[in-house]
């Protein structure tokens, strides 16, 4: 099954794909998830999800350094019987407390500047796609990848619809969307912050460390990466 993805209009030919945490924006998943536990059910519920989050980031900080897949499966668990309606609710109004808040002082004029150079803009994230749409209208993306919760009968599952994107299958998605678009990998671009999205970089023809952590420098300087802060 393809992910999910909203459309937009772009010139052809090429695109560039934008991971978002720690890229675009300074906030990541766990923060996202902080805001929902805290706004939504019955005050004894909330407190027992924040309890349990912070009983958590130890193994969230371990399993997202060892490997980005099994850290999205185990992590997306937290949301299992979250309801949809209110996670819904809620998005907009974390948009404008914790998101945009925390976009990078440059971040949208290096999208503007991708748009100029008539690329299609699109984000690629192992986000829930319904908590990043918003920044994806503000950024003005034409497109968004992301990961996509499984609701049944109104209520998360806690399941992450396949397939996850994650570090290295963000490179798969983006062949993928590619070929179904008509789109040339050689001339598009890509952008991360992580050396977990290697396969991301590498399967374009421009790849661009950006605020890049010290893997990432290190692997941008020995292959003459442009290196970007937009912090």
């Amino acid at each position: 099954m393809k992910p999910a993805h909203t459309e937009g209009s772009a010139s052809p030919g090429k695109a560039a794909f934008f991971d978002i945490d720690g890229t675009l924006i300074s906030t990541n998943v766990v923060h996202a998830y902080g805001y929902y536990a805290m706004n939504e059910g019955s005050a004894l519920g909330i407190l027992q999800r924040s309890v349990k989050t912070l009983a958590s980031i130890p193994v969230f900080s371990v399993l997202n350094l060892v490997d980005r897949k099994t850290f999205n499966e185990f992590f997306y668990r937290s949301y299992a019987g979250l309801t949809e309606d209110r996670l819904l609710t809620l998005t907009e109004d974390m948009f404008e407390d914790l998101i945009k808040p925390a976009i990078f002082a440059k971040a949208q004029d290096l999208i503007d500047q991708a748009r100029r150079a008539g690329c299609k803009v699109v984000l690629v994230t192992g986000a829930l796609d319904f908590t990043m749409r918003p920044l994806a209208r503000h950024l003005g993306a034409d497109d968004l990848i992301a990961n996509r919760m499984q609701f049944v009968g109104g209520k998360a599952t806690g399941k992450v619809i396949p397939p996850i994107i994650e570090g290295a299958n963000k490179a798969n998605v983006i062949r993928e969307y590619c070929e179904t678009q008509g789109l040339s990998l050689m001339k598009s671009h890509a952008y991360s912050d992580s050396a977990s999205d290697y396969a991301m970089l590498t399967i374009v023809g421009r790849p661009t460390a950006v605020n890049p952590d010290l893997r990432l420098r290190a692997l941008a300087r020995s292959y003459n990466w442009p290196i970007l802060d937009v912090r």
